[in-house]
């Protein structure tokens, strides 16, 4: 019940949705030769995974500013993340991931579908639904590039900049199991953080031509269906609490080898 892990069940959350849209129908796509989607179908996979990959992007955020309060505000942190505020900066990311699916998605109708019916790709991402369309997708492409962009500089400011601070504090903590606590505490943050953007931007950066299909096709699997994947590893393994956790359940005795059924 702590701030911590109400914005990390969020990105479990989102991260659960996210691969529950897309794994699917990409196993399916392995094992059946009809591998076909309506055109319906394949703006609603676009619609909601847009919803959920810019939702992470700007929860990572917020649990950016968590850790930086925690970090530097230690005694003021239940105060200032109060069930309110917690419930707000959840919301956000939200709701402007709705925002800018709604928008993406309203462009993608505008268009004109003829000719070549074939996706060059696992998933029903917004460059391959594009490149399918007969009409100018120019209006399209500078929109998607534009709200990236916006989205990853935003939210790379709100992290770089707590970071900066968190950095700061540990730096001035008179104990070193201070500073190793604190940078225990980010460690986890940091590494979902470095995966994610990092794929979104090599994504992104593609320039869009034939050759560089192959590659946005592993850049759109991995942050799909491998980030998703990692991200419980990653905060698992590197949780104090967890780990103790588990350690608690590893070596609890058990009293016998056999369960026995009651005569009541």
């Amino acid at each position: 019940h702590t701030p911590m892990y109400f914005f990390l069940s969020h990105l479990s959350f989102v991260d659960f949705c996210y691969s529950t849209i897309v794994t699917p129908k990409l196993l399916e796509n392995l094992v059946v030769e009809d591998r076909t989607i309506s055109f319906t179908g394949c703006l609603m996979q676009f619609f909601l995974a847009c919803i959920f990959a810019v939702a992470e992007t700007f929860m990572l955020a917020v649990m950016a500013y968590d850790r930086f309060v925690a970090v530097c505000n230690p005694l003021l942190y239940t105060v200032i993340m109060s069930q309110k505020r917690r419930a707000s900066l959840v919301a956000g990311p939200y709701a402007w991931g709705v925002i800018v699916s709604l928008t993406l998605t309203y462009f993608l109708l505008a268009l004109s579908f003829c000719g070549s019916q074939i996706i060059n790709n696992f998933v029903c991402e917004h460059s391959v639904i594009v490149s399918v369309s007969c009409s100018d997708p120019s209006i399209n492409q500078v929109l998607c590039f534009l709200t990236a962009m916006f989205n990853e500089a935003s939210s790379l400011v709100i992290i770089l900049t707590t970071y900066v601070f968190i950095f700061v504090a540990v730096i001035k903590m008179p104990s070193d199991g201070g500073r190793r606590k604190a940078f225990s505490t980010c460690a986890s943050h940091l590494t979902a953080i470095t995966i994610f953007h990092g794929t979104v931007l090599f994504l992104y950066c593609v320039p869009n031509s034939n050759n560089s299909w192959l590659i946005v096709k592993v850049g759109s699997v991995f942050y799909t269906v491998v980030i998703p994947m990692l991200n419980p590893l990653i905060y698992s393994l590197r949780n104090r609490d967890v780990k103790d956790t588990v350690r608690k359940l590893m070596s609890h005795p058990t009293s016998s080898g056999r369960f026995s059924y009651s005569k009541k």
